[in-house]
């Protein structure tokens, strides 16, 4: 396990969290960079929003110091609009930029953006090329494996993608009609690491270290990409890193850390958007951290009826002495 360079910028780790939207806030991946993860990516922010300069999209541009280098990822479909964003991410002190390709949200594919610009790769390299010149900073792009079966292209348009300038290119092995669904296909990712000179980032069911390994030996790119299997589990990180460096595989947390953990996620949610907004994103990841605890059903449905940090904490530590006295 090793550092990795994308240009001029030197990452710690070849083990990323994933840009999801609706998860990866900035609270979220302060705990995944204090758990060993090497590179996170904030939601994706909306070129469009930023040219009409909407208050929600600036808010998502907000990074913590712990994430240097930080990478922020943009997504749209107009070459100008992309570039000019570009340019005010990167005055914001951002170290990477990436371009969402691969997003198959209905309304964002509807707006020609996402995993909808697989259809259009001739549009990819003209975005890629006015955006790798309106800025300094490394340039990359997040792909799928194609639009459907009948449209597999990730190799094509990886290719265009490195021609016209992107430092390196993230393929996630399901095409836009899978979404989330089935299999992702490892294979795709190593024809197009086969291909590209640049670095290529693995991305799709790494849901261990286990996983994590075996697609680095498998498509022997240059790094992974954790997206679902960080969900309520930023230990994945740090169990990652170790295994990748060591061949040690550390014991999965405890109830006991899982419980900590959402109680310091709700603190550092709360203390960037308030109790009102940090306590209601907080109730998903609630669900997430307590996935596979005995009898956590009843503590989640509690927690969505629930308003304040005091009510989550002590419903969290009643929970926990549940647990502890058996």
């Amino acid at each position: 396990m090793s550092g990795i360079q994308i240009k001029n910028l030197s990452i710690a780790n070849n083990v990323f969290l994933a840009p999801m939207a609706g998860v990866t806030d900035m609270a979220y991946r302060i705990l995944c960079r204090r758990m060993g993860c090497g590179l996170t990516y904030t939601e994706m922010v909306s070129a469009k929003g930023m040219h009409y300069k909407s208050q929600n999209t600036a808010e998502l541009l907000e990074l913590a110091d712990i994430e240097r280098p930080s990478a922020v990822q943009i997504f749209g479909s107009d070459p100008s609009i992309m570039a000019e964003t570009a340019k005010v991410v990167e005055e914001r002190g951002v170290d990477l930029i990436d371009i969402n390709m691969g997003c198959p949200a209905p309304k964002i594919v509807k707006n020609g953006d996402g995993s909808a610009l697989m259809l259009k790769p001739e549009l990819i390299g003209e975005i890629v090329h006015k955006v790798s010149r309106a800025v300094k900073v490394p340039l990359t792009v997040k792909i799928r494996k194609g639009w459907d079966d009948s449209c597999i292209n990730a190799v094509e348009v990886a290719l265009i993608a490195e021609q016209a300038g992107a430092a390196a290119v993230t393929v996630h092995g399901r095409t836009r009609e899978q979404f989330y669904s089935g299999k992702a296909d490892w294979s795709i990712i190593k024809a197009v690491k086969e291909k590209l000179k640049v670095p290529v980032i693995g991305n799709g069911d790494v849901f261990s270290p286990e996983a994590a390994k075996g697609l680095l030996e498998e498509t022997n790119c240059d790094a992974v990409m954790i997206a679902r299997g960080a969900e309520g589990n930023p230990w994945i990180f740090k169990r990652t890193v170790e295994y990748l460096k060591t061949g040690i595989l550390l014991p999965e947390p405890g109830f006991e850390e899982k419980l900590d953990a959402i109680i310091e996620h709700l603190k550092l949610a709360v203390s960037f958007k308030g109790e009102n907004i940090g306590v209601k994103e907080m109730r998903k990841h609630a669900a997430w951290y307590l996935k596979g605890l005995p009898n956590s059903t009843y503590v989640k449905t509690e927690i969505f009826k629930l308003t304040t940090v005091e009510q989550i904490i002590e419903l969290i530590m009643r929970y926990k002495n549940t647990l502890a006295t058996g």
